[in-house]
């Protein structure tokens, strides 16, 4: 974990977008907080969450919406039906507002997507 590349990126992603902004913030703590042994670097633009060394989930900014990305989401339980995508691996949960994150039920999903992690 780089700290000034992490605050470089909350920075523009803040100038961007002060909703933005305030979703990354609250998904980068919500993931730490679910799963305390998570770390996040900066790669492909966005977060990437990793817990032991296994990349379980990642976080980006797009410009409608930010995305929280599962790379094994495919192996995934979907029980609220929120998982997008129709690969071959990764799916994601598409959020607009903060409001989103209770409402899809983030954190129900971020043990499920170590575990999927974790069995690859």
């Amino acid at each position: 974990m780089n700290p000034s590349r992490i605050q470089a990126l909350l920075n523009d992603i803040r100038l961007t977008s002060e909703v933005h902004f305030q979703l990354v913030s609250q998904l980068r703590e919500l993931i730490q907080t679910t799963v305390p042994s998570a770390t996040d670097e900066v790669k492909y633009g966005g977060f990437l969450f990793s817990a032991q060394g296994v990349p379980f989930c990642g976080v980006f900014a797009y410009t409608a919406h930010v995305s929280l990305e599962f790379g094994h989401g495919a192996a995934m339980p979907d029980p609220q039906h929120v998982l997008q995508g129709s690969g071959k691996l990764r799916r994601h949960i598409k959020l607009t507002r903060v409001d989103d994150i209770a409402a899809r039920h983030v954190a129900l999903y971020l043990p499920l997507a170590l575990d999927a992690a974790r069995r690859a």
